[in-house]
């Protein structure tokens, strides 16, 4: 689905508290879990060892890193929403919160809903507080719930 498009910033404040959109299904493979491992230097068996994944953990197979789901939040945000105009820059400023309540198998596919919670206006420009939540299809659990504030510049 499309991103919500809004003109301005200032039109932005027309969707608070509402859902503002949920991007397309995202594939989390093994080949993306193990580059992320070789970035991060975080090569924990149930990342990256699929026979001792299958044999030793409770998931029966690999699962992603938490911060490979939350590093993804960019790349959703952009399917999420598009300001036309009035943005200089743009700054992840920060987690208020962030909870991973169930695993992303290697193979899932996630994607991401995000609803606005608050605006601040800020020297230059606007501080944008989103919920987001991540599920992972065939799961009733999200497998990522954060609260993330983005600054943006005018």
């Amino acid at each position: 689905m499309p991103p919500r498009m809004v003109e301005n910033l200032h039109s932005l404040a027309g969707s608070l508290g509402r859902e503002i959109g949920t991007t397309e299904w995202f594939s989390v493979t093994q080949e993306r879990i193990q580059q992320f491992a070789e970035t991060t230097e975080d090569r924990q068996w149930i990342h990256i060892d699929s026979e001792r994944a299958q044999r030793d953990s409770p998931y029966g197979t690999t699962i992603a890193h938490g911060f490979l789901t939350l590093a993804l939040l960019s790349h959703f945000l952009r399917q999420a929403i598009q300001i036309g105009s009035g943005v200089r820059m743009s700054l992840n400023y920060g987690l208020n919160r962030v909870r991973f309540p169930s695993p992303v198998l290697a193979g899932s596919r996630i994607r991401a809903h995000f609803t606005l919670l608050a605006l601040k206006d800020i020297s230059g420009g606007v501080d944008a507080t989103f919920s987001v939540v991540i599920n992972c299809e065939n799961s009733e659990k999200p497998c990522c719930v954060a609260e993330w504030v983005i600054r943006y510049y005018s």
